[in-house]
């Protein structure tokens, strides 16, 4: 699935994000959705504008990887309640970069298309701008990106970042063109130009590849002559005596994709043995489980009655597992969901919803879409175990956004990023 950066940045400012800024800054929840439907394609028409000047491209690069952590929504929601300082001066300095002195001006335009106070249009855009930048920044990262493969993505991306610019804001104007389509002619033009030097080095590599390739089909057939040679000499000589056949030991096991949300990985060697328990429900029912497992934590909670449900209570799945690359549950996870659906029998008054999240490896998009669907394949596996429908408030795919290892951390930290988790709304 190809990368669409318009997308993954708009999906940073879901609705958690609005109600926030809408609660803070005293606007209808509707100005701030539409305010953020002409940021977010503004901050990267203004990246856009500087990366078709030549020789900006490894700046931006760098500039774009330092805010890669920012593309996450709880920042931008703490950046609009913390007010002032840390997130929102980190924007600022990044409108200047792109804008100059026209960020004023930007501001009062925004301010007037979405209908709200200048202050929260200042406010959404200095909030908005590192993690719609940082969006990129993040697949820079991911893929290793160099400054030409960099500005080949700006120039794949344009057409969709130009259509989405909401024809209430003169961006082209702003940037002082005629036209917002100047703008793609111009970023085409230079990732044209450095696509003929690529293809001029890429036809000479290829060349000295081609040469180097009949070398080594030479040697492999002189080799493979003086195997047979070999071979028909020894039987000459009585080599051909039945004895033992040895053959390598070739050990196989499960892949591992980029998403994977497997909690334990089934390849991974188990270094202590998990305590089983009974869990005993309201009802009477008794619960295979482990001590400490999403099923002793989730009863626990929901008897406690000193603790609260709401959006950020959260038990993750331990016992849960996909087939590689896809968002089917394999035949031993329904063990763990049908417990899941007991408790949520013996708790009529629970209502749970499902979260999906990914670590940072991988195309961040596809990872937001497998972990939506997965997710989803466990709200399915529920309501298929009974579980009253009623107590099911839905499944949502975070991908990334919340991954605290980076991308290229050892495996053993960022397994912690790759889970299927139960939010407790109502108890």
């Amino acid at each position: 699935m190809s990368f669409d950066l318009l997308e993954s940045a708009k999906n940073i400012f879901n609705n958690n994000v609005v109600s926030q800024a809408s609660s803070q800054l005293g606007e209808s929840e509707g100005g701030i959705q539409k305010a953020l439907s002409g940021i977010v394609p503004m901050v990267l028409s203004g990246l856009l504008n500087k990366a078709s000047s030549s020789g900006n491209a490894g700046s931006l690069l760098d500039m774009v990887k330092s805010v890669a952590g920012d593309a996450n929504p709880v920042a931008v929601a703490g950046a609009i309640q913390g007010g002032a300082g840390g997130l929102l001066a980190k924007g600022a300095d990044l409108l200047r970069s792109l804008f100059g002195d026209k960020v004023d001006s930007i501001i009062s335009m925004l301010s007037n298309f979405a209908g709200i106070k200048e202050s929260s249009a200042s406010t959404l855009l200095q909030s908005a701008a590192p993690a719609t930048l940082g969006t990129v920044g993040q697949y820079a990262v991911q893929n290793n990106l160099t400054p030409n493969s960099f500005l080949s993505l700006l120039d794949t991306q344009k057409d969709k970042i130009l259509g989405a610019i909401p024809g209430g804001l003169n961006i082209a104007g702003i940037l002082g063109l005629g036209s917002i389509g100047e703008l793609g002619k111009k970023l085409g033009g230079l990732a044209s130009g450095l696509g003929s030097t690529a293809a001029t080095t890429a036809g000479a590599v290829n060349l000295k590849q081609a040469s180097s390739s009949n070398r080594w089909i030479w040697s492999l057939l002189l080799i493979l002559i003086a195997i047979i040679l070999l071979w028909y000499l020894m039987r000459g000589c009585g080599g051909n005596k039945t004895g033992t056949t040895t053959t390598d030991s070739i050990s196989t096991g499960q892949l591992a994709d980029s998403a994977s949300m497997t909690v334990p990985s089934p390849t991974a060697p188990v270094a202590t043995t998990r305590e089983s328990i009974k869990v005993t429900l309201p009802n009477g029912t008794v619960l295979d489980a482990f001590k400490g497992g999403i099923e002793d934590q989730l009863v626990t909670f929901l008897k406690d009655d000193s603790r609260k449900p709401g959006k950020d209570v959260w038990f993750d799945f331990d016992n849960l597992n996909f087939k590689t690359g896809s968002a089917e549950l394999t035949e031993e996870s329904m063990k763990q969901v049908g417990n899941i659906a007991a408790i949520l029998k013996a708790f009529p008054k629970a209502k749970i919803k499902i979260g999906g999240y990914t670590d940072r490896t991988g195309d961040s998009t596809a990872n937001l879409r497998l972990s939506k669907e997965r997710a989803e394949s466990v709200l399915t596996a529920l309501k298929k175990q009974s579980a009253n429908e009623a107590q099911l408030l839905g499944a949502e795919g975070y991908g990334s956004q919340f991954a605290k290892a980076a991308a290229d951390a050892p495996d053993e930290e960022r397994k912690k990023d790759r889970h299927i988790s139960v939010s407790v709304r109502e108890k």
